[in-house]
């Protein structure tokens, strides 16, 4: 038998979705809650490197997922000339296995549709429009309170997941005070028709932004963004975004010629502060444990943030469905899968982010990266 029959999961974004797989698939009796109305994320792009694909193929997502995004094996750097001089080439390592892509590039809202529909058909059962108010933890039970348009709604689980990203209402209830911090840049993003020859990630450093890069995510599609100083954009109207973007913009060249004239107000123009947190210990409070985003953030940098959730997932899940019990020894053994695995992941990342900041032009970026992909080669 296993450690739990039913869960509660408060959160369907990449962690919760993947946790609600694996436990369906596993038997458990999952219920998912979540504040939004629908299945619609935020965001126009996303990059997914090999360990990400690899858990995709666990999940049972990965034929989906490879009609619906574009592969690539290699990195390229240019520099912030007006013939956006291609500096290098650079093979990615192949994170997932020689099997898989080194890196992908996806429509983000498709992947996280692709997610929850998995999670449906195995019997995991969606409250949408749910916002969860309290949590009650018994001696081996935990009541879960939500608000949804039907009033106030109470149920019992063995456990219960919180997956409710950056800003989580589980973290706060459990009383764990860790807050994502800004570390001072900001990212404009946007999804537009793919330049011919945008086949790769490629990246500029420097300039009037610390990185303008691309991502292919079809072959129709790319999304595109620039890394500047944070500031407080919330005012600007959707086409003074636009514009904004576009002005900044105006500095690079190469692809970025035409990702520029394109930009509209059908772009999905957007503008997101970089983050960090981690919760350095335990991250339960009896059986209620914290796991994605709501655990640890960091830059996007190094793209490893959907990973790094979709592996919290798949180890949790793992070890729920293996053990006969909730208890201490789960929780060490969760943390000792996770915990470093992630820190180093932030620390790197957020590394990454504190040079560019700082112009140092003899950090070992190089180095940097190649640890991280080392370490996240090997299953999580």
């Amino acid at each position: 038998m296993t450690a739990v029959r039913s869960v509660g999961i408060v959160g369907t974004g990449f962690a919760g979705a993947a946790a609600a797989i694996l436990l369906a698939e596993g038997g458990v009796q999952v219920d998912l809650f979540d504040a939004k109305e629908d299945v619609g994320a935020l965001g126009s792009g996303i990059t997914i490197q090999g360990n990400a694909c690899r858990a995709l193929v666990r999940l049972g997502v990965w034929e989906q997922v490879q009609q619906q995004s574009y592969p690539f094996e290699e990195l390229g750097l240019r520099a912030p000339d007006p013939a956006a001089t291609v500096i290098a080439v650079i093979p990615d390592v192949k994170t997932g296995g020689p099997d898989l892509p080194a890196t992908i590039g996806m429509y983000r809202p498709d992947l996280a549709r692709i997610l929850v529909e998995r999670a449906e058909s195995l019997g995991a059962r969606i409250h949408w429009g749910a916002k969860v108010e309290n949590l009650t933890q018994g001696d081996d039970d935990v009541e879960l309170v939500w608000q949804d348009d039907d009033g106030l709604q109470r149920q019992r689980f063995d456990l219960v997941i919180g997956a409710d990203g950056l800003h989580s209402t589980v973290r706060a209830l459990l009383g764990i005070d860790v807050q994502p911090r800004r570390n001072g840049m900001g990212i404009w993003r946007a999804f537009v028709p793919r330049p011919k020859d945008v086949t790769r990630t490629d990246l500029v450093y420097g300039g009037p932004s610390y990185i303008a890069g691309y991502c292919p995510t079809s072959e129709d599609r790319i999304y595109a963004y620039l890394v500047e100083d944070a500031q407080d954009r919330t005012s600007l109207s959707p086409e003074e975004q636009v514009a904004t973007m576009r002005s900044l913009a105006q500095a690079y060249h190469g692809p970025w010629d035409e990702i520029r004239e394109s930009l509209d107000e059908d772009s999905r123009v957007n503008y997101t502060w970089f983050t960090e947190h981690l919760i350095d210990g335990p991250w339960n409070r009896g059986r209620v444990v914290v796991i994605g985003d709501a655990a640890h953030s960091c830059p996007p940098t190094i793209a490893q943030g959907a990973a790094m959730s979709l592996e919290d997932a798949l180890v949790l899940s793992e070890l729920l469905l293996a053990a006969d019990t909730v208890d201490d020894a789960l929780w060490q053994r969760f943390s000792e899968r996770r915990l470093e695995r992630a820190k180093t992941v932030v620390e790197a990342s957020s590394q990454l982010a504190n040079w560019l900041l700082a112009h140092d032009r003899d950090a070992d970026v190089p180095g940097l990266v190649r640890r991280v992909a080392s370490l996240v080669s090997r299953p999580a």
